[in-house]
């Protein structure tokens, strides 16, 4: 009669890093803070956000997003031109003028549409300027783009 040999097994050892936690951590959503002193706009933005799987947290003032940049690191900011206090101009320039935030992508959300607005927002740091009102859709296509396009 023949001995068959079976195969021995070694636990692995507790000392080493899961490999699943590698990559498990590049599947967390983007976070996109949202800043808008119109509750209606900051809480449909944010909502259609998370909808399209996306963490969101808002902001309802340039001085309030500017500190929960530099507190939360956000992967995007969507700032509205027109804010009491420090505008969305002014927090898009303070952001692209340091070096630890200038690779943040910034969506500008205006109701002002003339070419030179655009021409601003852009010149300040914006990496797209969309026009209220916009659709949502629209919104999700323009958010994923920059994205994608900053994901280097």
């Amino acid at each position: 009669m023949a001995v068959t040999a079976l195969p021995s097994f070694t636990l692995p050892s507790l000392s080493l890093a899961s490999p699943v936690a590698d990559w498990t951590t590049d599947l967390t959503e983007p976070t996109i803070l949202v800043a808008d002193d119109d509750d209606t706009v900051r809480d449909l933005v944010a909502f259609k956000l998370h909808a399209a799987g996306y963490n969101t947290i808002t902001a309802d003032n340039g001085s309030t997003a500017l500190t929960m940049v530099h507190d939360e690191h956000p992967d995007m900011v969507i700032l509205d031109v027109a804010m009491p206090g420090l505008d969305g101009l002014s927090v898009c320039y303070e952001l692209h003028s340091s070096a630890a935030t200038a690779q943040i992508p910034v969506l500008m959300l205006s109701g002002r549409g003339r070419q030179v607005d655009i021409d601003l927002g852009l010149t300040v740091g914006a990496d797209d300027y969309l026009i209220k009102p916009f659709s949502p859709s629209e919104l999700i296509r323009r958010v994923r783009w920059l994205l994608l396009a900053n994901s280097d």
